[in-house]
């Protein structure tokens, strides 16, 4: 028998195609399909997705029908519920077709796994499959065939010296079909030594848009940026389409257009593909106008979904500003796994929403601080603000607390921040909703007997909070390798797109999280709110005035400024490429690339030095040959932007930079016929990037101290400025973590 709950990505070509020939004309079409699938809400097209489907027919190869399956395969449709509309529809020879294709589909059971091993140890890697008769299997290590290595499970030698780690992959093949398993990695550590981490497998099925492009209007100067964001295995590639043609040189997720005219205008499109699948993003229209204002406002300043002054009962935000932290590097504290996947994926989807996001790994007590004041300079009247915090947390007497990476190990109330403080200084801001999601334990804090004195807070009638568990409870995370969300995230991103009330949206996740079967009785969401209106994050934006939006839009600008990329031109004529992408707001990656070099030089290398000593700079990261060599498992996010043949460097801690970011190229270099290396080295400064710019940095060490001795870590006054610079085994918490 089949597997059924696989979803509709894993059909072949050749199925699919056939599909697209019994659906694209057939009374009993893909319309019909669109129909019967969108019975259940998640499934349901718009009237957009539909008439881009009836469009492909103007395409040579183009078919509805396969527009149509995609759409449903980034929505995670089941074959089983494929099948399922197909009965319905009554169309019996595409079920007969669907059912012969389920049952030679080829389903990986058993997956390597990475390991991290003593020298001289015999390794197994193991891979199983399920399938049509005769499956054959082929290993690889790397690009490379393992000579004999044909059985599901292969033996590694490990008697070699210790060196880099191995990459080892599966492919499993019955005729023309086949399947790849994930990637596994064996590090091979010295007798005596600690295990590294293990670092990133990609698991991803197929291709999936995790970021779909928006349609803006501009002015005339404006700057165009349109992205696409997939992740997939292999790693996606990209293609940007302007009014169904492509754009030649656009081939990363970011299309950026520095100044606009009015030739840019059209209807913009991404594709998607990789080896094995492809997908297409939502068309988008590109709307450019003369510029009307001296001030430099677009045209028109409202969405086009914004309401007019005519519709009263339309509730919009003036603007929607987002700040996520996620602590896991503790240093005198347990570290946890699940808040970088989780601030990753949230961010992504309220940036779909129109959130201004600024998204923070592991921070300091006086960073998270700073983040909170600059966070607050976003706010204005009748802006949506949403705090997300991840990591370790307590609860006393109601009050709750954040706990930064550098909290001592008996910590209390001075050494973390008090979220209804945060609370108090945004209703100062008149905004028109306050969102809490707070994914941290709830567990008493026995070393802190202060009694917090808050004051009490004002009556606004637009408070939120959403608690990933209960009063005096701890919260969990899944373990599912590199890529596992915490329990509250799991349920979440589910919900986070609906058109619901908050309340109600949250109140959706609660149920959802109840039919988890590991944590029942252990982590229930609980919400607290006292909202009054029907707020959603779905309303629309409407700004108050174009001079505040636009010293929002550039505040909040300065924070996600990467530097530009860059050529540098060495004495022995070799050309090297200083690039740069962005995990997070303040983690970035660098890379470098050999461009060109004269004919006489045979091997060359240029890898960065001398990096700052106030960034968190693991030296394993740096100057690295693959991008998964870092051992973030969100590689597959950014790495598609970069370019092959480079050294990558992961750089940490951006907020810490108390200067403009220096480092030094070195160039490694040899002539033809000449044993020694040659080396030369350019100075390089790329300025204040990302979140550097913000001076989250310590301020004067007298005003920390006054701020800890009052115990309020919001006390000090904030910033006049953003800166001057241009599923599933679980496993309780200790009291006071947010779960591993």
């Amino acid at each position: 028998m089949g597997d059924w709950s696989l979803p509709i990505g894993s059909l072949g070509e050749e199925v699919v195609a056939q599909l697209c020939e019994l659906l694209d004309t057939a009374s009993r079409g893909w319309r019909k399909l669109a129909e019967v699938a969108g019975a259940e809400k998640r499934f349901r097209c718009s009237e957009e997705e539909l008439e881009m489907c009836s469009l492909k027919v103007l395409e040579p190869l183009g078919s509805p029908t396969q527009c149509l399956l995609q759409l449903l395969a980034e929505r995670e449709c089941t074959l089983r519920y494929l099948r399922g509309c197909l009965h319905r529809m009554g169309h019996v020879q595409a079920c007969q077709l669907l059912s012969s294709a389920v049952h030679n589909v080829i389903r990986i059971t058993v997956q390597p796994e990475s390991q991290v091993v003593a020298e001289g140890t015999r390794v197994t890697l193991t891979c199983w499959a399920t399938g049509p008769p005769g499956l054959a299997y082929q290993w690889f290590c790397g690009k490379q065939e393992v000579p004999g290595a044909t059985a599901p499970e292969l033996v590694i030698d490990t008697a070699a010296p210790p060196g880099p780690p191995q990459w080892y992959i599966c492919r499993v093949s019955c005729g023309a079909a086949f399947a790849f398993s994930r990637w596994a990695h064996i590090q091979v550590e010295r007798s005596g030594s600690p295990e590294s981490a293990s670092g990133y497998c990609p698991s991803m099925a197929g291709l999936r848009i995790l970021q779909q492009p928006r349609p803006c209007r501009l002015a005339e100067g404006d700057p165009l940026v349109l992205e696409c964001r997939a992740l997939g295995n292999p790693p996606p590639q990209y293609q940007w389409f302007r009014n169904r043609r492509p754009v030649e040189g656009a081939r990363a997720p970011r299309l950026q257009v520095q100044m606009v005219t009015t030739a840019e205008r059209g209807t913009y499109s991404c594709r998607v593909f990789n080896l094995f699948h492809e997908v297409w993003s939502q068309e988008v229209d590109v709307e450019i106008g003369p510029r009307l204002f001296a001030s430099g406002a677009p045209w028109q300043d409202r969405d086009g979904d914004s309401p007019e002054p005519s519709s009263p009962d339309q509730l919009y935000a003036t603007d929607k500003v987002a700040l996520l932290v996620g602590n896991m590097h503790y240093t005198h504290h347990k570290h946890l796994r699940a808040p970088m996947v989780d601030v990753h994926a949230l961010g992504a989807l309220l940036r779909q929403l129109d959130f201004k996001v600024v998204s923070l790994l592991d921070l300091r007590r006086d960073e998270m601080q700073m983040a909170v004041d600059e966070f607050l300079l976003l706010l204005d009247k009748g802006v949506y603000g949403l705090l997300y915090y991840a990591g370790h947390g307590y609860e006393n007497f109601g009050t709750s607390f954040m706990v930064p990476i550098d909290a001592p190990g008996s910590y209390t109330s001075a050494h973390c921040l008090c979220v209804q403080r945060v609370l108090q200084r945004m209703q100062q801001r008149r905004t028109g909703l306050n969102i809490f999601l707070l994914d941290m334990c709830r567990k008493r804090n026995l070393n802190d007997d202060v009694i917090p004195q808050l004051g009490a807070l004002e009556v606004t009638a637009n408070i939120v909070f959403g608690y990933a568990t209960c009063a005096d409870a701890e919260a969990y995370e899944l373990n599912q390798g590199e890529l596992s969300n915490g329990v509250f995230v799991t349920f979440l991103k589910r919900w986070l797109l609906e058109d619901e009330k908050i309340t109600v949206l949250l109140d959706k996740v609660a149920e959802d999280m109840g039919t988890l079967e590991l944590t029942r009785g252990r982590q229930a969401l609980e919400l607290r709110s006292n909202l009054s209106e029907r707020r959603a994050l779905t309303d629309p934006i409407r700004s108050s005035g174009r001079a505040e939006t636009s010293a929002r839009n550039l505040q909040w600008a300065k924070a996600h400024v990467l530097p530009e990329s860059r050529h540098l031109h060495f004495d022995c004529g070799v050309t090297v490429q200083l690039g740069f992408a962005a995990e997070f707001s303040n983690i970035m990656i660098i890379y470098t690339r050999v461009l060109a070099a004269p004919g006489d030089v045979t091997e060359c290398v240029a890898k960065l030095t001398d990096l700052p000593e106030e960034l968190d700079v693991d030296l394993k990261c740096t100057n690295r040959e693959s991008p998964e060599e870092l051992g973030s498992p969100l590689v597959p996010t950014w790495s598609v932007t970069c370019p092959s043949c480079c050294l990558y460097s992961r750089l940490c801690g951006l907020q810490r930079l108390r200067q403009e970011l220096a480092f030094t190229v070195c160039l490694q270099y040899r002539y033809r016929g000449v044993a020694d290396f040659v080396e030369e080295r350019r100075a390089v400064s790329v300025g204040r990037p990302l979140i550097a710019k913000l001076n989250l940095s310590p301020r004067d060490p007298s005003t920390l101290l006054a701020a800890e001795g009052s115990g309020s870590p919001l006390s000090a006054s904030p910033p006049s400025s953003w800166g001057n610079s241009p599923e599933e085994n679980l496993s309780p918490e200790v009291p006071g973590s947010h779960g591993v």
